[in-house]
């Protein structure tokens, strides 16, 4: 894999990235509630557009609508 292409994250990667319960990643994508692709059937997040999800959903932040 070259350093341009960006390794896709499972379910279990990004429930341990967020600390999250791998119920919960799921529930999330499949509201769309987070960014997401279904490959196969399954589930891959790309981390950069976690990592900007994450700067969005920030607290304080002006972007942030919620």
């Amino acid at each position: 894999m070259g350093d341009k292409e960006e390794k896709l994250m499972t379910v279990k990667e990004l429930a341990q990235y967020l600390r999250l319960d791998e119920h919960t990643v799921y529930r999330m994508a499949r509201k769309g509630e987070i960014p997401a692709y279904k490959v196969a059937g399954q589930w891959r997040f790309k981390r950069k557009l976690i990592e900007k999800w994450l700067e969005d959903k920030k607290v304080g932040n002006r972007r942030n609508k919620e």
